[in-house]
């Protein structure tokens, strides 16, 4: 992953569970780190459609070297 890269809202499911995974953390340490129940950190890792998308961020920012800056909307022109 690049600094400054556009990343899809759907994709930060799988990029938690990288950062979570690389730092060599259980679900449940990560569950513990967020105050939140185990089951939250599974369905935010596996569950893209399923609305965890702060917690996801959370994960991200904790366990990586990364900022996450959001959301970001584009405009382009009609045709």
């Amino acid at each position: 992953m690049n600094p400054d890269e556009l990343v899809a809202e759907n994709k930060l499911a799988g990029l938690a569970k990288k950062c979570r995974q690389k730092k060599g953390l259980t679900k449940a340490q990560v569950a513990r780190d967020m105050g939140v129940k185990e089951p939250s950190v599974f369905h935010a890792e596996e569950s893209p459609d399923k609305p965890y998308t702060k917690l996801r961020l959370r994960m991200i920012e904790a366990y990586s070297e990364f900022e996450v800056v959001g959301p970001v909307f584009v405009l382009r022109e009609k045709k």
